[in-house]
């Protein structure tokens, strides 16, 4: 039995190795005032590393955010400045972070990643790609409402009224660059009401690509009789139904939505054209008559 010692040793420092972890979960669990939780026991690189990579998962830092200042930051975490450069010069090697010389660090466009440029440039050029973007959405939306029906938080709830009334607002004063932007905000906040972080991100980089108008123009959708007023009542029915805790009701509004934009992409599509014929049309009958030819 010389060997038991020598196990209970290691029994004891697994014990307080898990300890010290399920420490540190709760510290980050409960960041009741600030985003960043002090480091508890361990004061190394890897733990702060774990805790912002946790962050930039979990949606909470976002592509494009600032961390806060050096000193700043080694406080929150109450550890020191050295350990606060290693962590993030690991974060940086990781492609999470990025550092400007004087700048500070931002988080990483990691979302953008998701669809290449190359890939998105093709798929812009080919109308097949639309369809199947709104198919997938059809699908994801659904997932994520009822979801978010499920799991949204009183936080949640509270942050898609807002946006709700941001859109009302943009919508009764005919703003459509408003109304456009609140659009994006609310399927993102539903992203994030769903609480499944590779659905969360999924969802981004879809935004994304909605946002910079890769697959169709929604201003030419918004431009159709009646979509602007459609669409507000859309956005309000997934909302009601997520407030309501109706994963059924809530599915169901999300895919409608999705099907009413299938089809005024179709709409859109073929005004365009109708338009086009109709200016070479006029075009050809203002352009004065050549003398005809003689036979």
């Amino acid at each position: 039995m010389r060997w038991f010692p020598e196990l209970a040793k290691r029994i004891d420092q697994l014990s307080r190795d898990l300890l010290s972890f399920a420490q540190m979960e709760a510290r980050v669990e409960d960041r009741e005032d600030g985003v960043f939780a002090q480091i508890n026991h361990f004061k190394t690189s890897d733990e702060v590393v774990r805790q912002i990579e946790l962050l930039i998962l979990e949606g909470v830092l976002r592509d494009g955010d600032r961390l806060p200042g050096e000193r700043d930051l080694a406080q929150e975490f109450d550890v020191s400045r050295p350990i606060l450069r290693e962590a993030l010069k690991e974060l940086e090697a990781r492609g999470l972070v990025t550092s400007h010389h004087g700048g500070g660090t931002f988080v990483a466009d990691i979302v953008g990643q998701v669809f290449s440029k190359p890939l998105t440039d093709l798929i812009s050029r080919h109308a097949t790609a639309t369809r199947d973007y709104l198919e997938y959405r059809r699908e994801l939306e659904g997932l994520t409402a009822e979801l978010a029906a499920s799991r949204a938080t009183e936080a949640d709830k509270s942050l898609l009224a807002r946006i709700i009334a941001d859109m009302r607002t943009a919508h009764d004063t005919a703003d459509a660059e408003a109304e456009l932007a609140a659009d994006v905000a609310f399927h993102s906040a539903v992203g994030e009401a769903a609480h499944n972080i590779v659905l969360l991100h999924t969802m981004r980089a879809c935004y994304r690509l909605l946002s910079e108008g890769i697959f169709f123009n929604r201003k030419a959708v918004f431009a159709l009789a009646n979509a602007r007023e459609r669409l507000l009542e859309q956005h309000v029915d997934i909302f009601e139904a997520i407030k309501a805790g109706d994963p059924n009701k809530a599915k169901a509004a999300a895919q409608a939505h999705i099907d009413f934009v299938m089809e005024a992409v179709r709409d859109a599509d073929r005004a365009v054209g109708w338009n086009r014929v109709s200016r070479m049309r006029s075009m050809l009958r203002d352009k004065p008559q050549g003398t005809s030819r003689k036979g």
